[in-house]
């Protein structure tokens, strides 16, 4: 999972991500935006789920991250189907709007961002 951050024009941090985890950079971008609390959450989040059977999830306004022992999904709030909602033979996947990649390397990132953040 490779990943860049920038400055835009205004100073504020932009995530892009590698292909196939593009959401998690929107996440990042959208929901973050340079909040260290709600990485300390989910930091948390990480080493209360780790080893065990439960999951923790933290619905934002546009995206839902959701993570267990051993992955980390971002979903686009978006994506929420409810019954027939989708025609027959359509993929609730996109690749814009859903990713996972496991915890470490999720955290990784985090922590990556974190250190770029506070070189300002």
């Amino acid at each position: 999972m490779d990943y860049e951050f920038l400055r835009d024009i205004t100073g504020q941090v932009k995530v892009r991500m590698s292909m196939g985890h593009e959401v998690v950079g929107h996440w990042f971008n959208e929901e973050v935006k340079e909040n260290l609390v709600l990485l300390d959450e989910v930091e948390q989040a990480a080493k209360t789920v780790k080893g065990s059977e439960r999951q923790w999830q933290r619905i934002g306004h546009e995206y839902t991250l959701w993570m267990d022992g051993e992955e980390v999904i971002v979903r686009a709030n978006q994506l929420e189907f409810s019954g027939d909602e989708i025609e027959e033979g359509m993929s609730y996947y996109d690749e814009e709007s859903l990713s996972l990649c496991g915890v470490e390397d999720f955290l990784q990132v985090v922590k990556a961002y974190r250190e770029f953040i506070q070189q300002k």
